[in-house]
């Protein structure tokens, strides 16, 4: 049985990756894992393909013995992973409380890098991985330290893991677009009380981003993926100015409000 297999599945660029991957990869099942059972079981309106609800909090270690013991079960041949599953939270480090700053370590990176382990065994040459990145991967980011330093992480893994599997056939790449209109900001803005950050420079439309995404995946050989004219020439900026010059140029951006307004969007049940 061929499976793709979507993590952070029930809403935003997660849900997208599910409606669109259809026009890349021919599968018999599409594996989502999410919390809500309700959003992931409605997905089944939106594409052809089967759809098998997972549902799995990626924050809790005792979900992957739950998704280990699965595969040994199906033992599926797995075409597809997007570990979409994610989160952030803008504002001041001392707003954000401790436990926070650790589930985004765990879910940005620890889960993401389990997933990974998890499904390799079931890959087989022309599979691929799509590892959700983010722009603040390329520099350091105050006020969403912690976010960013979690997706540099994701970056640099991926890039290494790619060559680490080209003998296998198996292509993994990163997708860094910068900010996405998605329910994201729900969970984020919370602790943005005074406004630390609201200069939004360009708010992009997931099916957007998503469509590039998987068309660099399989259409491109860079180990990563960036949405946007604006946001690739910003990607090279950094690339060549020091990352203490780049900081100051973020901090004097967020005295100008741009885009901070209606951030948040209805969430699925």
């Amino acid at each position: 049985m061929n499976i793709a297999i979507v993590t952070g599945a029930s809403s935003g660029m997660g849900r997208e990756f599910v409606t669109q991957l259809s026009q890349y990869v021919q599968v018999d099942e599409i594996w989502v894992i999410a919390r809500r059972k309700s959003a992931l079981e409605s997905l089944q309106k939106e594409v052809q393909a089967p759809i098998r609800p997972v549902v799995l909090d990626l924050c809790e270690a005792e979900s992957f013995p739950i998704l280990e013991k699965l595969l040994a079960q199906e033992r599926p041949n797995i075409r597809l992973l997007v570990n979409a599953a994610g989160f952030g939270k803008i504002g001041a480090y001392h707003k954000i409380p401790t436990e926070e700053e650790a589930k985004m370590i765990d879910l940005n990176c620890k889960a993401l890098v389990l997933m990974t382990r998890l499904v390799l065994p079931y890959m087989e040459r022309g599979s691929h991985i799509l590892q959700l990145d983010s722009l603040s991967a390329f520099q350091p980011v105050p006020f969403i330290s912690t976010y960013a330093a979690t997706k540099s992480f994701v970056l640099s893994y991926s890039r290494a893991m790619n060559r680490e599997l080209k003998p296998r056939g198996i292509r993994m790449m990163a997708m860094s677009p910068g900010w996405v209109k998605t329910e994201f900001f729900n969970r984020a803005v919370v602790t943005n009380g005074d406004n630390e950050l609201q200069h939004y420079s360009h708010l992009w439309e997931a099916k957007d981003v998503v469509a590039t995404g998987l068309k660099d995946l399989y259409r491109r050989k860079k180990d990563y993926s960036v949405h946007g004219f604006s946001t690739r020439m910003q990607v090279r900026l950094v690339k060549l100015l020091p990352h203490s010059i780049i900081m100051n140029i973020w901090l004097k951006q967020q005295k100008k409000p741009k885009n901070n307004r209606n951030l948040t969007v209805k969430e699925r049940e």
